[in-house]
C-alpha cells in the first residue's frame, strides 16, 4: 500500500483540469485543514475531496469490491477509512468550512462533475 499515491493522481489531475477550466482557482492539499483536502477554495471556505471508489467504498460502485484475500483486514481498513471521512467532514463543518465529495467513477462524466462543482461553489471569478 505504500506505493499508492495520495497526491497528483490521474483522477485528481482530471478533476483539477475540470475545475480550472470552469474559471475557479484553488489551493492544493492544505495540511492545516482536517483531512488535507484535495482542492481548497479559501475565500469561499469550501473544500473538495476526490475519493477513490475502492479505498472509500463508494456504495453501488463496481470498483468498491472487497478483495478475496484477507477480507477481515480489508473490511476493517475500509471501515476505518469511512469513519475518518466522517470525522474530517464534521471537523471542517465545525470550523465553518463546507465540503463536497467527488467520487472517482463520477469523473467518467466530466459535464456532470462540472455541474456539481458550479452548484457547490457558485459564481466563478471570471468576468464574461
Amino acid at each position: 500500500m505504500s506505493a499508492v499515491r495520495g497526491k497528483n493522481t490521474g483522477p485528481e489531475l482530471r478533476l483539477r483540469r475540470i475545475v480550472y477550466g470552469l474559471g475557479y482557482r484553488y489551493r492544493l492539499h492544505r495540511r492545516n485543514l482536517p483531512g488535507t483536502p484535495d482542492l481548497v477554495f479559501p475565500g469561499r471556505r469550501k473544500v473538495v475531496f476526490l475519493h477513490g471508489c475502492f479505498w472509500h467504498q463508494h456504495e453501488g460502485c463496481a470498483a468498491a469490491r472487497i478483495p478475496k484475500t484477507r477480507p477481515e483486514f480489508w473490511l476493517e481498513k475500509f471501515s476505518q477509512n469511512k469513519a475518518r471521512d466522517e470525522r474530517v467532514v464534521a471537523s471542517l463543518e465545525a470550523a465553518g468550512w463546507r465540503s463536497l465529495v467527488i467520487w472517482e467513477c463520477e469523473l467518467a462524466e466530466p459535464d456532470k462533475v462540472a455541474s456539481l462543482i458550479m452548484q457547490f461553489l457558485g459564481a466563478t471569478g471570471r468576468s464574461s
